[in-house]
């Protein structure tokens, strides 16, 4: 395997996406790199130089105008519609290797997700909609289709109340999604946040969450590191601009000190813009276990107690630093992670669909400018929050390997597009779809859709572990 370093100039870099400080500070260290030769066909430096805000509005502003376009038959739709036919009539109990995808699911399901992305993007509403950025979120949305059996959640139920969990069965069904009801307590437990074993979970919930209030006291309220509060207080308030819910103060501050924490005490990485994107979903996946039956989108805050504003933080702050992990590399100084995900996507797409590849390569598109993003944010910017929430459902349930399972996803999002891309003749039109793909209207049916072709696509390269080794020095 090729061996990927980041390539800079001599010293400090200045000005870059990552904005390095001059001095060593806790959540960015000094760094003096040594140069290197970088990812085959695409030079790192010049992308990082070229932003200095990866995520300012005005990036959107490019974007905004996207033309309404009739979306075609996904290939990776066909292919996971028939795994999910074929699965259908199996028994309950599915064996790890199939493909994961519960019979609940349903043939109708997938004719409307043909129906859904052939609407007008951004709906007749008038309201602005920024690309990636989360939407006006709605209870109903957060429920997902499968919760109208009772017998899926009498299985989690079942499993919870277990003296020890079986944590491989827990991940088998919730693979395909896992009930609203189920889903907080789930999460603490695939996560590794809540123990196994029942006669603990009342004991660790309290401990950590008094852990958790000691870190505060210790790093929040004590002297901060200037560089690093002020880059998460900028970042806060506009990481979601129509999502009235996190526009609340209550909320800013909240979002504050979890990634503060965080940043402080990962310092090989400390906080790098995106992160603030990846507390969201546990974020509202606690708020809603508080607040059931409520309507999140603008549910102020303010009215619950302190006590339950101090868990939904708390267990926050735990399952992110939990769920991330496996993925620090991807945000430690130049983000080497993500420059080696990129550069496998590029070769996976390469042996998967040369003509796309192609196609990309021949008008100047390159796999950094766009995959970036959904490597950064796991594709919390290019689908709405609810199908975050069901994506992490799978995400969770594949634990560890999600990082690597995250590859065939982003692999299988590529090739969702393909027949829109081919179609696009020139640079502007296809970095214009890239980075604003029209999933306005996406529900659980098209994740369910997405994750079953990225887990086919995992499957057929089982058994050839150097496949995402580029065979060429440049493609």
């Amino acid at each position: 395997m090729e061996n990927h370093e980041p390539e800079h100039d001599k010293g400090l870099l200045s000005d870059t996406f990552w904005r390095t400080p001059q001095r060593a500070v806790p959540g960015r260290p000094y760094q003096r790199v040594i140069p290197n030769e970088v990812m085959s066909g695409s030079s790192y430096q010049q992308f990082q130089a070229s932003v200095n805000d990866a995520w300012d509005l005005g990036d959107d502003e490019i974007i905004s105008g996207i033309a309404d376009t009739k979306i075609s038959k996904s290939i990776s739709e066909t292919a996971a519609l028939n795994v999910i036919n074929s699965h259908r009539n199996s028994t309950k109990n599915v064996n790890r290797s199939d493909v994961k995808v519960e019979s609940e699911v349903k043939s109708k399901e997938v004719v409307e997700v043909k129906k859904n992305e052939g609407r007008k993007v951004g709906g007749g509403s008038g309201i602005r909609q920024y690309p990636g950025r989360p939407r006006p979120v709605r209870l109903s949305a957060l429920a997902s289709r499968e919760e109208s059996s009772e017998s899926k959640l009498e299985r989690f139920q079942q499993i919870h109340d277990s003296t020890v969990v079986n944590l491989d069965e827990l991940k088998q069904i919730s693979w395909s999604g896992i009930p609203v009801k189920a889903r907080a307590v789930t999460w603490r437990l695939l996560a590794g946040y809540l123990p196994a074993n029942s006669e603990r979970r009342a004991d660790t919930l309290q401990r950590k969450r008094a852990d958790y209030k000691h870190l505060v006291r210790q790093y929040y309220d004590a002297e901060r590191d200037d560089d690093t509060y002020r880059q998460i207080h900028i970042d806060i308030p506009r990481m979601s601009p129509l999502v009235a819910l996190f526009q609340q103060n209550t909320v800013q501050v909240m979002f504050e000190r979890i990634l503060y924490i965080w940043a402080i005490r990962h310092p090989a990485s400390g906080y790098v813009q995106g992160i603030n994107d990846l507390v969201t979903p546990f974020f509202m996946v606690f708020l809603q276990e508080a607040v059931p039956g409520e309507e999140l989108d603008n549910y102020p805050l303010d009215k619950l107690t302190e006590e339950k504003r101090d868990i939904i933080e708390a267990d926050s702050f735990w399952c992110l630093s939990k769920f991330l992990d496996s993925v620090q590399d991807n945000y430690i100084f130049a983000q080497l992670g993500i420059q080696y995900k990129v550069n496998q996507l590029k070769e996976l797409i390469r042996r998967i669909d040369l003509p796309l590849h192609e196609h990309l390569q021949q008008h100047g598109v390159d796999y950094l400018q766009f995959s970036f993003r959904w490597m950064n944010n796991l594709l919390t910017r290019e689908i709405p929050l609810a199908c975050t929430i069901r994506l992490w459902d799978t995400y969770l349930a594949e634990s560890d390997e999600f990082a690597t399972f995250q590859l065939y996803v982003c692999a299988a999002f590529l090739l969702h597009w393909r027949e829109r891309l081919m179609l696009e003749r020139d640079f502007q039109g296809l970095m214009i779809l890239l980075q604003n793909v029209p999933t306005q209207n996406w529900t659980d049916s098209n994740i369910s859709v997405l994750v079953a072709e990225a887990y086919r696509l995992k499957f057929a390269f089982a058994d050839a572990p150097k496949h995402l080794q580029s065979g060429k020095a440049d493609r």
